[in-house]
């Protein structure tokens, strides 16, 4: 009973007080902690065979498309002001890091332009696994730029109301940072062939090592060829 509690609590679905008048009591969740329970484990399958690169991808597609649809139909004046706060006036002046903040709070902002609780749960998980493997890239000013540049352009179409156009940018948009993706898969595979190549194991041999000792694998993977 002890050890069920402590997971319970753990995962922020209980609540402990201490005291004479203290106990365990149901946590009501969140949209922000269905989310981040969401992300936390979309991250381990992103680490196993169980989900591919293609399916990440195709999901995400599949969520945000329409978000910005959505978005466009749905908001307000509040909305398009957060929408343009989260695109820097120069973003090549920023760090990495800064910029990917402010990617993170422009897709946030899109999806809660929906005024939909669920589709926020949906989205978030699988945005936050693909952009945390994409920031450990080494994506040059020209890229950061041209994502920049389709935020503004998909921000104008949802400013407008214009649904179609915001979802066809929104598609463009992301079959633009669709080769790199791959492209961080690829260079994953190839660090462990070398790390394989220079212990004198096989790829078969490190990837079962590497699941007995708990090491990272590559985050993303993708799928097999037909």
């Amino acid at each position: 009973m002890r050890e069920a509690l402590r997971v319970l609590s753990t995962q922020n679905l209980i609540r402990t007080v201490k005291g004479t008048a203290g106990g365990s009591y149901v946590t009501l969740p969140t949209v922000d902690h269905i989310s981040q329970f969401m992300q936390a484990n979309l991250s381990l399958l992103s680490s196993s065979n169980d989900v591919t690169l293609a399916e990440f991808l195709e999901a995400r597609e599949c969520l945000e498309v329409p978000a910005a649809r959505l978005a466009a139909e749905r908001r307000t004046e509040e909305d398009v002001l957060e929408l343009s706060a989260a695109i820097p006036a120069e973003p090549l002046e920023l760090t990495v890091g800064e910029q990917f903040k402010y990617n993170k709070r422009w897709h946030s902002a899109v999806v809660d332009s929906c005024k939909n609780s669920l589709l926020s749960i949906a989205v978030q998980p699988v945005f936050v696994v693909l952009q945390r493997n994409l920031q450990r890239s080494a994506l040059s000013d020209k890229v950061h730029k041209a994502i920049n540049d389709d935020h503004q352009r998909i921000t104008g179409a949802i400013s407008v109301g214009d649904a179609l156009l915001a979802e066809r940018e929104m598609r463009a948009h992301l079959a633009f940072l669709r080769p790199f993706y791959e492209n961080i898969w690829r260079n994953s595979q190839d660090d462990e062939q070398l790390r394989a190549a220079i212990d004198g194991s096989s790829p078969a041999d490190e990837a079962h090592s590497e699941s007995a000792s708990g090491a990272d694998r590559p985050q993303l993977r993708t799928p097999p060829s037909e």
